[in-house]
C-alpha cells in the first residue's frame, strides 16, 4: 500500500464545495474557477488519499461514494478549524487579545451579563473567554493574581495602588425575609429589632477583604461564600438579609419574600467598578465589554 500524501487544504475546500453544491458547474461557479480546474482538484484529492470519492458514472451529478461520506465531516472539522486559525492570526494582528479572562462580582445582574456575553461571542468570534464569577474581594484578587485581565467588582475595595478603576453603575440591595419571619410581620420595624435577628451575610474568598464586614447590622450572623445558598436560606425563613433586588424580584411578586423597612437601613445602592492592572491596559474586546457593561448597567432597572 502507497504512503499517503497529505492532502491540500485548497482541495479539502474544492471537495466540499461539490458536496455543497451538488455539481462540477456548480462548485465553480461558486469557486469562480473553471470546471477543469475543479475537476483536476478532485482527482489530485482521490489521488492524494487514495480514495475514489465521487461516483462520477451513470448519473449527471456526481454521488458520494462510500469512502467519500465517511470524510466530509473530517475534511468539513479540517477546513472550520484552519478558517479559526486564520481568523485568530487576522485578530492578533489587528491588536485583539487571544484570550480574555473576565472576573465578575456575583451581583452583576445574571441577564445583563447573559446578553452581553451573546453580543460577545458574535462580534469576538476568535477571542476565548475565560469567565470567574465571585463575591467582595475575591473580584479584585484575581486582577491582582494576573488570573483576570478585566474585573467587574463591587464598591467595597481597598485601595489598590496597582489597579485602575471606572465606576459602571450600581445594583440596589434590598432587605428581606420570609413572609414567616418575625421581622416581615411587623407593621413597623423598631430601631434595633433587627439586631435581635440571625442576618445572613455573604462573606469572602480572598484575604484580601478578610475579616471585614459589610453591612452587618446583628450580632448574630451566618456568614455564606455563595449568594445562592443565601437566596434558599432565606426562602425558608432562616433569618434576614439583603440581597440584589433583580435577583429577588419575582420572590416579591410571589409573596415568597417581603421586603423589610428597616430605621437602620432603607435600600441601598451597590456599585460596580471595572478594575484592571496598571501594567496591562485592557485590549480591543476588553474596552468593549467595559463600555458595554456601562450601557447595559445604566438601562438596567
Amino acid at each position: 500500500m502507497p504512503d499517503l500524501a497529505p492532502p491540500s487544504l485548497d482541495h479539502l475546500r474544492t471537495f466540499l464545495a461539490v458536496v455543497e453544491e451538488g455539481s462540477f458547474n456548480a462548485a465553480a461557479r461558486k469557486l469562480g474557477r473553471a470546471i477543469s480546474v475543479v475537476s483536476y482538484a478532485i482527482a489530485q484529492l482521490e489521488t492524494q488519499l487514495d480514495v475514489r470519492l465521487f461516483d462520477r458514472e451513470g448519473s449527471r451529478k456526481p454521488q458520494l461514494t462510500e469512502a467519500g461520506r465517511a470524510l466530509v465531516t473530517e475534511a468539513r472539522a479540517i477546513a472550520d478549524d484552519m478558517d479559526a486559525l486564520l481568523a485568530k492570526v487576522r485578530s492578533l494582528r489587528q491588536g485583539l487579545e487571544a484570550e480574555l479572562s473576565l472576573a465578575i462580582d456575583v451581583m452583576v445582574p445574571g441577564h445583563v451579563l447573559a446578553k452581553l456575553l451573546r453580543d460577545f461571542q458574535v462580534r469576538f468570534p476568535s477571542v476565548a473567554l475565560r469567565l470567574h464569577v465571585e463575591a467582595l474581594g475575591a473580584v479584585a484578587a484575581l486582577v491582582l493574581d494576573e488570573r483576570a485581565t478585566l474585573a467587574i467588582a463591587g464598591p467595597d475595595i481597598l485601595d489598590l495602588p496597582e489597579t485602575e478603576r471606572e465606576t459602571l453603575g450600581s445594583v440596589e440591595m434590598v432587605p428581606v425575609a420570609a413572609p414567616g419571619h418575625p421581622l416581615a410581620q411587623m407593621e413597623r420595624i423598631a430601631p434595633g429589632e433587627a439586631r435581635k435577628h440571625l442576618q445572613l451575610v455573604l462573606t469572602d474568598r480572598s484575604p484580601l477583604t478578610e475579616g471585614r464586614d459589610f453591612s452587618v447590622f446583628s450580632p448574630r450572623s451566618w456568614r455564606l461564600a455563595d449568594l445562592g445558598a443565601k437566596h434558599a436560606l432565606l426562602k425558608e425563613g432562616i433569618g434576614w438579609g439583603s440581597m440584589p433586588r433583580h435577583r429577588i424580584e419575582a420572590d416579591l411578586e410571589q409573596g415568597s419574600l417581603v421586603e423589610l423597612h428597616l430605621p437602620e437601613t432603607a435600600t441601598m445602592d451597590y456599585a460596580l467598578v471595572a478594575l484592571w492592572r496598571k501594567d496591562y491596559l485592557p485590549g480591543p474586546a476588553a474596552v468593549w465589554v467595559l463600555d458595554e457593561m456601562r450601557e447595559r448597567l445604566a438601562k438596567c432597572p
